[in-house]
């Protein structure tokens, strides 16, 4: 490294969000960046650890000591080629990505700053793109057709390995626009729809086909190609069931989500089927990434107050001894959504939905629970205490996560990719996922060649 010195003498800087008052008139992406001079600082903190755990951890095999000490030396170019070695799109997990690899930072591990791993990624492609380095290019063909069933991250990242060990690729997407996840259920504060856009040119550029409106039966695929990869996703959200499910104004998560970026888009929607939280007081169900940014949208929408509740425990700040490293830490999360606005609770279940006469939502009635640790070890089990409160709201948001996909008995040339082999998961793991189908693919169509000769 250049300067194996600099963790010592320069503190961890993050760039941080646009101002909270700025920030919720638009979707713009709220996060900002730091200038050439401050990242490559950022850069110099990494320590070229003997053992990486930063590698390590990353799902993709990412290498941060190498690309970071390339553009610490002002090597742009050359950090954009490692990056690009182990992840096909360094500008969504550089924007979205819980950055797995700083958790495992010896930094993190030492004197709980990090090397700010996630924004240099984002930096190295961003400068990529800026400078001409990200070209369309022409890959051997070698005869042999895939077809790629969903066009999320690990679709996106199945076609583009794919096509680069010269398949002739066709993505085939459900929906009017490509991009699954990365298009529909992330919202534009957090990725602008710019970016996958931009990837998407030179993609087609390469000569990957993409083909929208196409839903695709997995019990009847289409004819002409070798081999198949689905990469559908987990489209099905854990519901709630529970009286009073039936009124107006309570939604599942990605309907809100969804029809946010379509409307962003320029798609307009009825008044009755306008999903907005304009004026109302919202209630999120579910703590999590999609609870929050539930919370970040409402806000934009204009919300008279949000409340987001959790039947798990609170977390706790900084630490947590019972997830100690290598485990993920389970630790209080505090989103640019939540600063903006947003009233937590955590112990809460929710037993029942209340409504008016019109049959409109108007509240939640919900009971305190405590965890006890379960005698064998396992899940800690729920209790109830009787504490009973109702929640006012005239507009629900449901964001309990999504059930793992079930699948027929595919024939061996299917291959399954993604969330739709795993369940829902971060969109690191996705193209990870993707990247090694296209592998699976590869072996498997070079075995049925060998095995005709």
């Amino acid at each position: 490294m250049g300067n194996p010195k600099a963790f010592m003498t320069v503190p961890r800087q993050e760039a941080g969000y646009r101002p909270i008052h700025d920030r919720i008139l638009d979707f713009g992406e709220v996060e900002q960046t730091l200038n050439t001079s401050d990242r490559k600082l950022q850069a110099s903190r990494c320590m070229d650890c003997g053992v990486p755990f930063c590698h390590w951890a990353c799902p993709l095999g990412n290498r941060p000591p190498e690309f970071q000490d390339a553009m610490y030396h002002g090597r742009w170019k050359e950090a954009y080629e490692i990056l690009s070695l182990t992840n096909d799109f360094p500008e969504f997990t550089g924007r979205i990505c819980p950055a797995l690899c700083e958790k495992s930072c010896v930094l993190k591990l030492t004197i709980d700053a990090p090397v700010t791993v996630r924004e240099d990624e984002a930096a190295v492609i961003e400068a990529a793109f800026r400078e001409g380095y990200v070209k369309p290019q022409e890959w051997q063909r070698n005869g042999r057709k895939a077809a790629v069933i969903g066009s999320g991250p690990a679709g996106l990242a199945a076609a583009n390995q794919l096509n680069r060990r010269g398949y002739d690729v066709t993505v085939f997407e459900k929906d009017e626009y490509i991009g699954g996840l990365l298009r529909f259920g992330i919202p534009n504060f957090k990725l602008n729809k710019a970016i996958i856009d931009r990837r998407l040119a030179v993609m087609e550029a390469e000569g990957i086909v993409f083909k929208t409106k196409s839903e695709i039966d997995p019990n009847n695929l289409p004819e002409g190609f070798d081999a198949y990869c689905i990469c559908t996703g987990a489209p099905q959200a854990r519901d709630l069931n529970i009286p009073g499910r039936e009124l107006k104004g309570i939604y599942l998560a990605m309907e809100m989500l969804s029809q946010q970026n379509r409307v962003l888009a320029g798609q307009t929607f009825t008044k009755e089927n306008r999903i907005s939280a304009k004026g109302k007081k919202v209630l999120v169900i579910g703590g999590g990434d999609t609870g929050s940014d539930c919370i970040g949208t409402s806000i934009r929408q204009g919300a008279a107050s949000v409340t987001q509740i959790e039947i798990m425990p609170k977390p706790p700040v900084g630490e947590n001894s019972a997830t100690p490293w290598p485990q993920w830490p389970i630790v209080l999360k505090t989103s640019s959504s939540h600063e903006e606005g947003c009233v937590r609770k955590w112990c809460l279940n929710t037993l029942r939905f209340i409504g008016n006469s019109q049959g409109n939502v108007t509240g939640a009635e919900t009971e305190e629970v405590i965890w006890e640790p379960a005698p064998d070890g396992g899940r800690p089990m729920m209790k109830s205490t009787g504490k009973k409160k109702i929640i006012k709201a005239d507009m629900v948001l449901i964001a309990m996560g999504f059930l793992k996909p079930e699948h027929p008995v595919l024939p061996d040339n299917v291959f399954i990719a993604g969330d739709a082999a795993t369940g829902a998961s971060l969109v690191v793991r996705c193209i990870a996922s993707g990247r090694q189908a296209a592998a699976d693919i590869n072996a498997y169509i070079k075995n049925q060649q060998s095995c005709a000769e």
